[in-house]
């Protein structure tokens, strides 16, 4: 089967990393190029987007979406992970009111400052956090900034609370439920995680890791796959003439359409159904130009 770039939707479920899955589907297509948009952890479900072949080169313009989370909570314990898979390290027998709980989780909304877990795969200092708190070193963390669009409380259960949190790249809800819980004056910890969006990505939209266990799925995957020229559908498209498009892909400028666009705007350039290139819109001496930023083969 011919090989296909672009990118794939994925259902994780619990128990493998990300990682993981990026192997498990290396494999089965036989693509050597092969990534994700941002790690689920390993005990987290949902949404998986992963880009195949030629669909690496978006990451950089794809990986900054926001992402959409329903979290479960428990209150009353703190655990030296943040979340279930580790060890309770502290509890409270005294939970909040249900109104104290809606009134702490709107503080959150957002620009706040934000330390990364301990137990996470942040660099620092040349080195993984998580494999330093393994071995039991101290370390201070410097905080973030992250940022909330959404927090809202789907239902309160003491000690049990489910949360929808809207955030940008970078947000770690563990983090965000540990937080909560120091508000509260009784801790807390993440039971439980599912990743409903990326962007414009939605977990409806994708197909159960259940594809990946046999061969025979292969063509169900292949016409599971967004194409590349429909990756960034925000980016305006444009087409350009056979020399032009030449010249972009040799990484020359080339004059950009009358239509409008504006200074420093990223559009797709297509060819057919096809995307050729991702180009930037800049001013030029006479007239405004296109500038290629990344080039794409097989269009």
């Amino acid at each position: 089967m011919k090989t296909t770039s672009g990118i794939l939707l994925l259902d994780k479920g619990a128990g493998p990393t990300s990682f993981d899955v990026v192997q498990r589907v290396r494999r089965l297509c036989g693509v050597r190029k092969v990534g994700h948009l941002g790690t689920l952890d390993p005990f987290a479900t949902g949404l998986l987007p992963v880009c195949v072949g030629e669909a690496t080169k978006l990451v950089p313009y794809l990986g900054g979406a926001d992402k959409t989370y329903l979290a479960h909570l428990k209150l009353g314990e703190e655990t030296d992970t943040l979340d279930s898979t580790g060890k309770v390290v502290a509890k409270s027998e005294k939970l909040p009111a249900v109104q104290d709980i809606y009134q702490a989780a709107a503080l959150f909304l957002g620009e706040i400052e934000q330390t990364p877990p301990l137990y996470s795969a942040v660099h620092y200092r040349g080195e993984r956090l998580y494999r330093m708190a393994r071995r039991g070193e101290a370390v201070e963390v410097p905080p973030r900034r992250v940022v909330i669009h959404c927090l809202e409380i789907e239902a309160v259960a003491l000690p049990w609370v489910t949360i929808r949190v809207v955030s940008s790249p970078g947000t770690y809800v563990r983090a965000l439920a540990a937080d909560l819980g120091k508000v509260l004056g009784c801790g807390a910890h993440l039971v439980g995680l599912r990743r409903l969006a990326v962007g414009a990505f939605r977990v409806e939209e994708a197909l159960p890791m259940c594809v990946l266990d046999n061969p025979e799925n292969l063509p169900l995957l292949w016409g599971g796959i967004i194409p590349l020229a429909q990756c960034l559908p925000e980016a305006k498209a444009v087409r350009v003439g056979a020399g032009d498009l030449r010249r972009l892909r040799q990484g020359q400028v080339v004059p950009a359409p009358p239509n409008g666009f504006e200074e420093r705007e990223l559009v797709r350039v297509v060819v057919d159904d096809g995307l050729a290139a991702l180009a930037e819109v800049r001013q030029g001496r006479n007239q405004k130009v296109l500038v290629p930023v990344r080039v794409f083969c097989g269009t």
